[in-house]
């Protein structure tokens, strides 16, 4: 057996893979099971006080799990980061289910294209419904383009770590939409480069209109934490809620046939403005936020 894993370990990719739980016994098993058969030389959970049982799952697949606390999804994953200790950090979350090779190929995508920061395409994991569907459409007209990007997500993703030097998933970031403040703050940099690779990794949708509702609230909350603490991103930001998703990405939709993504790029805008809304009003209320 210890034959076996220093065999593994001599051939592992220089990556270390970041995985940030929070109560994610029902899904983050698959997951860790997809990023061990792709051999990375660490894997490292970083778990928010769970109160179910991601921590026991985590520990039968890596001995680096971190517990966190008075835990945010931005300092979880620099905590991750800082325990890194490969020249690569790939941010994988527990909902993506990769194949074989997929961390390799995300690697040759960050070197092809010369990037800082390379995230996958998406596909489906599967389809249940009618909204997965419908958001396998909008990947597909908004998301899965090789190339350079203004704007892309932080997982799943690989990062070159010698550009947290520079910048880090810290407090100064909104705890709750990580890649927003992120992306923004990294395109003060100058010479960042970063964009969609060629790769294209597993996604397992959310499973009905009720947790998709859920979940665009949610980046809503986000949106407005990035105004609060960027009000000079306010306008841009209400575009894109309001006139990019339901109106333009709309009509792009219909040019191009995906009939299904209709409603969720409506659903999105609107439930996003909404949660905008009301991230806004929390956040000047308890002042948490320093307004640049």
């Amino acid at each position: 057996m210890k034959a076996i894993q220093e065999q593994r370990l001599a051939n592992s990719l220089d990556v270390s893979v970041v995985v940030c739980t929070k109560n994610e016994e029902s899904r983050i098993e698959d997951c860790l099971k997809s990023i061990v058969n792709n051999n990375p030389a660490e894997i490292i959970v970083v778990d928010g006080e769970s109160t179910d049982a991601t921590i026991e799952i985590a520990k039968k697949y890596t001995n680096k799990v971190i517990q966190s606390s008075n835990s945010n999804l931005t300092r979880d994953r620099q905590i991750g980061i800082d325990a890194a200790k490969n020249e690569y950090v790939a941010m994988i979350d527990s909902d993506h289910r990769l194949l074989k090779g997929d961390i390799r190929s995300l690697l040759d995508d960050l070197r092809r294209y010369d990037f800082d920061i390379v995230q996958s395409q998406l596909i489906s994991f599967a389809n249940h419904n009618f909204w997965n569907k419908a958001e396998e459409q909008s990947w597909q007209l908004t998301h899965n383009f090789p190339g350079p990007k203004s704007m892309i997500g932080v997982a799943p993703a690989i990062f070159k770590k010698k550009i947290f030097e520079k910048i880090q998933f810290d407090d100064n970031i909104t705890s709750t939409i990580d890649d927003t403040d992120f992306m923004y703050r990294l395109s003060k940099i100058p010479g960042m480069k970063y964009g969609i690779g060629q790769t294209r990794i597993r996604q397992l949708h959310f499973g009905s209109f009720r947790t998709y509702f859920k979940k665009f609230k949610w980046y809503g909350m986000g949106d407005g934490e990035f105004c609060v603490k960027h009000p000079n991103r306010a306008g841009s930001m209400i575009f894109h809620l309001l006139i990019r998703y339901p109106i333009i990405y709309t009509l792009r939709a219909i040019k191009r046939g995906k009939f299904k993504a209709i409603p969720f790029f409506i659903l999105q805008g609107y439930v996003r403005f909404y949660g905008m809304i009301c991230g806004v009003m929390r956040l000047s209320l308890s002042k948490k936020f320093i307004v640049e």
